[in-house]
């Protein structure tokens, strides 16, 4: 749960500066500013342009926020006379001065010599987010490691075209996170950029375990020595990396294909379906030290890798139609934290910017924006502040998005 105690009148504004405080939204400002003056040295002068300021920066941000909300395809709605225009807000900022910021907002304007990560436009924000993650959140012990659902606003994608879908699905960038499975509390953003240079680069390792083992390693860099339970997909699960984990005092539950798993190591007599038909909940089991893998029958045969568990302990999966059937346990509590998961991805992810940037740095921020924001609602229902005010997400949305417009007086934090 939070690691500190929140006040009774603490402000959505409160919790969301947990993550994004002051002097990271004062280092936009100054690197906004810096860009357009160079911007402007090497293009010409622009008359219309005056340095941005901490306020104005606020308010920029609140009217992005303000497209998670109400989903409209184009920020410029607010100021348009259509369905999602908000007279309330667009009077705060004239439409010419937002499109103005939009045009130099930078959160690192130059490149310095020693770089050359793809992502330096944006590393030092995303640097800056997980220290507030570790520092504001203490996760549980059980932790999944998934892609979060990112996809278009479905009712983007239930009117638009096949064409204008597949244009606007090519992402130069793959979002892995870290999740606390009981909460939904995203601890650790990892991204990998898909046109990296080099071997290490997404094309180079497509559809190879090289990669997600890569990427289950940057995820849980911080996490050894905790005895954390961390559930992976097929993608990720492996004999040599949950070998790995386990020197590292990190213990998995993964699910196994044949397809989708690196299966190298494993004995392939439990690969294989039996030939004799099974009733639902049998299984078999194999073992190599502390490592147990499972086949568990049910409409089709799932298997199981895992040393979190006992493969002798019982456990049951509950079917409203079919009613219990038995299983291990590792079955049972992976199936109860990837639901959790499913849950955490319906109600939490329509809240997503809707701002769709062509620059991938700019998708990368919004998104961890996005993310910022849904933590700190989660750290908002857990706190005292809560039982107070009890806002929804949506308006804890909205009532963020009035503070950073200044057209509410936020509580202060202390």
């Amino acid at each position: 749960g939070p690691t500190r105690k929140m006040p009774l009148t603490a402000s959505a504004m409160d919790f969301f500066q947990l993550f994004v405080p002051d002097n990271v939204l004062k280092n936009m400002v100054v690197q906004t500013n810096m860009y357009a003056k160079k911007y402007q040295e090497r293009f010409g002068s622009d008359d219309a342009w005056i340095d941005v300021t901490l306020s104005e920066m606020k308010a920029f941000l609140g009217y992005m926020i303000s497209t998670s909300i109400h989903h409209c395809e184009s920020v410029l709605s607010i100021w348009s006379s259509g369905f999602y225009s908000n007279k309330s807000i667009a009077l705060i900022m004239t439409q010419s001065r937002f499109e103005k910021i939009l045009k130099y907002f930078h959160i690192v304007a130059f490149r310095s010599s020693q770089t050359t990560h793809g992502l330096y436009k944006i590393q030092p924000f995303l640097d800056s987010l997980q220290n507030g993650f570790d520092s504001a959140f203490r996760p549980s012990q059980a932790q999944v490691l998934h892609e979060p659902l990112i996809d278009e606003d479905p009712v983007f994608i239930a009117t638009c075209t096949e064409r204008e879908l597949r244009k606007r699905k090519k992402r130069k960038f793959s979002l892995w996170v870290r999740q606390c499975s009981s909460t939904g509390f995203i601890c650790q953003i990892y991204v990998h950029l898909k046109e990296g240079s080099g071997a290490d680069g997404l094309d180079a390792l497509k559809n190879k375990p090289q990669l997600h083992s890569m990427v289950a390693k940057s995820l849980c860099q911080n996490a050894s020595g905790k005895n954390y339970i961390i559930f992976t997909g097929p993608s990720i699960t492996s004999l040599n990396l949950f070998e790995e984990f386990e020197k590292q005092g990190i213990y998995c539950c993964g699910l196994l294909s044949t397809r989708k798993s690196d299966c190298t190591g494993l004995p392939p007599s439990m690969l294989n379906n039996p030939e004799t038909p099974q009733s639902r909940g049998q299984y078999r089991i194999r073992m190599k030290g502390n490592m147990s893998l499972i086949c568990w029958y049910n409409k089709g045969h799932f298997r199981f890798l895992t040393n979190a568990y006992s493969p002798v302990q019982q456990g049951v999966i509950i079917k409203r139609k079919s009613g219990e059937i038995p299983c291990p346990l590792a079955v049972e509590a992976f199936a109860a934290h990837l639901s959790y998961i499913c849950k955490y991805d319906d109600k939490y992810s329509k809240y997503f910017i809707s701002h769709k940037p062509n620059k991938t740095w700019q998708q990368v921020f919004w998104f961890a924006i996005s993310i910022a924001i849904n933590n700190a609602y989660i750290l908002y229902k857990m706190s005292e502040a809560y039982h107070v005010t009890r806002y929804s997400r949506a308006q804890f949305g909205e009532r963020l998005v009035k503070e950073l417009l200044g057209l509410e007086d936020t509580s202060p934090s202390h």
